[in-house]
């Protein structure tokens, strides 16, 4: 499983797109003032609903980037603090293997995403506290 980031409008892609599995859309409250991100939001959710991509909206930009820089970089991430943090409002989760489910909470994400659309909620939220 690898991480691609999506930033201001410009798509990094070092994979195949058709093994994109999630689309992690994050933002706070004051992005949710920011109206030219709610339009890329919009644009990016139409596009992943078309391509049945699983969506899944994350309350806390600052928090998503500590659990995902931390687990993969745990020493440049802390001791560059001048350095300004990566655009993490949109991070594709793609699986090389998209017929066998290999990681477990890949698969559980995956299946909350479904009930919740199964449930009228097209777009999950998960509140990611602060630590």
């Amino acid at each position: 499983m690898t991480l691609e980031e999506f930033s201001a409008g410009e798509q990094k892609t070092e994979s195949d797109p058709d093994n994109v599995v999630l689309c992690l859309l994050a933002a706070d409250e004051d992005d949710d003032r920011d109206v030219a991100l709610q339009i890329h939001f919009t644009l990016i959710q139409a596009f992943c609903c078309e391509n049945d991509i699983n969506i899944l909206r994350v309350s806390n930009p600052g928090r998503l980037a500590e659990l995902l820089l931390l687990e993969t970089d745990a020493g440049p991430a802390a001791s560059e603090g001048a350095e300004q943090p990566p655009d993490l409002h949109c991070v594709l989760v793609t699986n090389p293997h998209s017929s066998q489910w290999k990681d477990p909470a890949l698969s559980q994400l995956i299946c909350f995403c479904r009930e919740s659309r199964y449930m009228d909620q097209w777009v999950p939220v998960i509140n990611l506290p602060e630590r």
